[in-house]
């Protein structure tokens, strides 16, 4: 690879890539071949979930791909149904994944009412037992945070979201940032017209593709991202947005917001 991806420490020892692999939607045969492909291709980062359905396919890939354990960053989540059997969950997780510990579970979405606190004890208590090196949270809004932390003391690592130019909110970033809390971006393009005549000419100017600067873009504001692909090649361009840098001026437009069908 031409460029080092950069990462973010949660914990002692627990780094995260800034630049994932993202497997929503590729499933059976095709989740396998992409992800060998992306790790072939020099991602690190690999971002599933239970309800993907795809563990037991990524976890072949990551055994095949022949990369020791300690240079791979997993990522999984607790479906919000599953609250109340966190520990079942997980250890079927790690036996489809094939591996004796996750470096990141997240709750993939708030449960139902009055169970958010007790599954986010739960999922400390296999962070405690040594089964997940840290823990976060997926589509939380600030409130639900803050209700974790208040009543725990223990701060969510990661809050994976839904973030592009037409929906992303620097409030929302602020209050994450405060909290120190890493925010994960992902349907990078959702809504956004990648035809805009103001993207199309940040992308010229940097001879790159629209989708790159979306995800510079993101990464420009310390955002995690995990793109998804099934094509190799779109796989390199991904991480090839590490090889140039938007302005203030660029980014400042982007921040101006896109609304549209992508």
């Amino acid at each position: 690879m031409a460029h080092e991806i950069p990462a973010v420490e949660l914990a002692p020892g627990v780094n995260l890539p800034t630049i994932g692999f993202g497997t929503w939607q590729i499933t059976g045969g095709s989740a396998y071949e992409s992800a060998r492909a992306a790790l072939d291709a020099g991602y690190r980062h690999i971002d599933t979930a239970t309800m993907y359905g795809n563990e037991e396919e990524i976890g072949r890939a990551l055994r095949d791909s022949g990369l020791d354990r300690d240079d791979l960053f997993i990522t999984t989540k607790l479906p919000p149904s599953h609250a109340g059997r966190e520990r079942q969950t997980l250890e079927a997780s790690l036996k489809a994944l094939g591996v004796d510990f996750v470096d990141l579970w997240l709750i993939h979405w708030p449960p139902a009412r009055g169970k958010s606190l007790p599954t986010w004890i739960s999922v400390l208590e296999q962070r405690d037992a040594g089964r997940i090196r840290a823990a976060g949270v997926s589509n939380y809004d600030t409130a639900l945070v803050d209700e974790l932390i208040k009543e725990t003391g223990e701060t969510p690592v990661v809050n994976q979201v839904a973030w592009s130019p037409a929906q992303h909110d620097p409030r929302f970033l602020d209050d994450m940032r405060s909290r120190r809390v890493i925010v994960e971006g992902y349907s990078s393009l959702k809504n956004t017209p990648l035809g805009d005549p103001r993207l199309v000419a940040i992308a010229e100017g940097h001879r790159v593709t629209v989708p790159q600067v979306i995800l510079r873009w993101q990464l420009h504001h310390d955002i995690v991202i995990i793109p998804k692909s099934t094509h190799v090649s779109r796989m390199r361009e991904n991480l090839a947005v590490l090889s140039f840098e938007l302005t203030s001026e660029e980014i400042a437009t982007i921040d101006g917001g896109f609304t549209g069908n992508s």
